[in-house]
């Protein structure tokens, strides 16, 4: 049997996992108030007059102020002067400010009334008749669309490489949170592993991480979670019916939580029982595709460089070449943060160079269609002496967590 899975049961596992988020500090207000002003000083050098941010991911990460996007405009307009004023429905006010963490004034509107007359009302009253405005990439298109409606002279534009320059490079309390909820998803990973016998299903096991993850500390529990047995790992993100472990089986499970905003993701795969040697091999091509990946992650060079590195792994070991199958048929990997998808990415194509504070998955996925998958999945960041792991990659194929290396 592979070390580390089996032999217990999801009352004990559960027992035994403590809470790990003692001492977290969540981003202050300062931290907020910072990037405004990064990005404000990024618009000036843009020539970009202002800014329309979002409900959602974005207006978190510029406010602090936690608000889903609906049919109704909530958001914030920053100008190029660095002043900042919120957008909200009348009624909402007295929730809004409950929210908020960066306080500021607000500008409403009635029901009956247009939010995107407004939002040309107040950039008219600070002096911006003309000109372009950046808009939140993640506006819907009725947004965008009564934005330039209303906008006259203004040239709206999309916003997203100022959002990514910001984003994609983490600050030293970002980074601390991500450890941290990394840290958690792999000891619920450790955990789910125990738990596994002949019989359970994978919902069972899916059910079991979300409970674990609330255990360590994620009050949401999991943010998502794939369990794959057999057959159905050679599925990228699954199939729709569960799955009945047995001896022999080969496991994928890929989950992950949201701690303070920033999320976790990590992907191990093993056998339960004895790995055949068709499955050795590939988890070793799998694990050396992911170590060059990491490797070739180095600063200043082109965040392609990884996805190239790993896919000449995987050809060495008679997988692909290129997208071909069995071999790997996705990119290498992601930037994370806030989303667990964010640009930029570890793609062929992407030639943004490589700078700290950039944080990527790792996870050059072997699928072998009709036998199996392989996808082993940690993330690193990029510091000004190379890259450096979140968590520690799986071990072995016989021992995935680490359990008896010296």
């Amino acid at each position: 049997m592979t070390i580390g899975v089996g032999g217990s049961c999801p009352e004990q596992q559960l027992q035994q996992l403590l809470p790990m988020t003692q001492g977290l500090r969540p981003i202050d207000a300062e931290e907020y108030l910072q990037r405004q002003a990064a990005v404000t000083a990024a618009m000036r050098e843009e020539g970009i007059r202002a800014l329309y941010i979002n409900a959602g991911v974005n207006l978190r990460y510029f406010t602090g102020l936690k608000w889903s996007a609906s049919e109704r405009m909530v958001g914030a307009l920053l100008m190029d002067s660095g002043d900042l004023i919120y957008i909200a429905p009348h009624f909402e006010w007295d929730t809004l400010k409950e929210f908020m963490l960066a306080p500021g004034p607000i500008a409403g509107w009635h029901e009956h009334e247009s939010p995107y007359d407004l939002v040309t009302g107040l950039l008219n009253d600070h002096g911006i008749s003309g000109g372009q405005v950046a808009v939140d990439p993640s506006v819907p298109l009725f947004l965008y669309d009564g934005l330039r409606l209303a906008g006259g002279a203004l040239e709206w534009v999309n916003g997203g490489a100022l959002f990514q320059s910001l984003r994609a490079c983490k600050s030293e309390s970002e980074l601390a949170i991500m450890q941290c909820a990394k840290t958690m998803t792999l000891e619920v990973h450790k955990a789910a592993a125990r738990i596994l016998r002949p019989g359970i299903t994978t919902t069972e096991v899916v059910e079991f991480i979300d409970q674990a993850h609330r255990k360590v500390g994620a009050p949401g529990g999991s943010s998502f979670c794939i369990v794959l047995f057999g057959l159905a790992t050679s599925f990228p993100h699954g199939v729709k019916e569960p799955q009945v472990l047995k001896e022999g089986d080969w496991v994928l499970i890929d989950t992950g939580c949201i701690l303070e905003g920033y999320h976790s993701d990590i992907t191990r795969s093993y056998c339960f029982g004895e790995p055949s040697e068709r499955q050795r091999l590939a988890w070793e091509a799998e694990k050396a595709a992911q170590l060059a990946a990491f490797e070739a992650a180095q600063p200043g060079r082109p965040c392609e460089s990884a996805d190239y590195a790993a896919r000449e792994v995987l050809h060495s070991y008679g997988f692909g070449p290129d997208y071909r199958l069995p071999g790997l048929p996705h990119r290498t990997g992601h930037g994370c943060g806030m989303e667990i998808h964010e640009g930029p990415y570890l793609v062929r194509g992407e030639g943004q160079p490589l700078v700290s504070g950039m944080v990527f998955s790792n996870e050059p996925m072997l699928v072998l269609p009709g036998e199996f998958g392989v996808r082993l999945e940690d993330h690193f960041y990029i510091t000004d002496n190379g890259p450096r792991w979140f968590t520690e990659p799986a071990h072995s194929v016989d021992d995935p967590f680490g359990y008896h290396s010296a």
